[in-house]
């Protein structure tokens, strides 16, 4: 499946990531495991199970998505997230987004997100993702967005969004 380029707003880009950007990408999910700083442990245990958590991380995703692309999300040139994506044959799938703090909370996730929805429409292919029920705010992004649970167990939802056709 060839798939349309991407339109997004705000000055943001979306690029291959390189082998350059590896401290950025561990800087960036440093960021997204305050849950385990709340472990009732010594600073460099928790940085040591963070820094292993984000290499189980990346063979599961490895294994899991052997396709998988990895793009490193930009503003203005500027470093601000990363997100995994994996062109199926029937699906293209949001494995993993993530922007550093300071990107948070302004609008650009949801302008990946509808960008991502219109390469999807223009393919016809649905655009799945799973998300923690531990993060009700990406959830409510995505429901926003017209993502609907398509399966659920006790930690992670499915969600499917589907283009309409006319």
């Amino acid at each position: 499946m060839q798939t349309p380029p991407l339109h997004l707003p705000d000055g943001l880009g979306i690029r291959p990531a390189r082998d350059s950007d590896r401290p950025f990408i561990e800087s960036l999910y440093n960021t997204t495991r305050n849950d385990l700083r709340l472990i009732d442990a010594e600073a460099d245990f928790i940085e040591s199970l963070i820094e292993q958590q984000q290499q189980a991380q990346t063979v599961g995703y490895g294994n899991q998505f052997p396709n998988a692309m990895y793009f490193i999300i930009e503003k203005q040139g500027e470093r601000i997230g990363r997100i995994v994506i994996d062109f199926g044959p029937n699906e293209i799938r949001i494995i993993d987004v993530a922007l550093i703090p300071m990107a948070r909370g302004k609008g650009y996730g949801t302008g990946i997100i509808r960008a991502l929805k219109h390469a999807a429409g223009s393919a016809c292919s649905p655009l799945v993702l799973s998300v923690y029920k531990s993060n009700p705010a990406a959830r409510q992004l995505y429901e926003q967005e017209g993502f609907r649970v398509e399966q659920s167990d006790q930690m992670i939802d499915q969600m499917a969004w589907y283009p309409t056709y006319s």
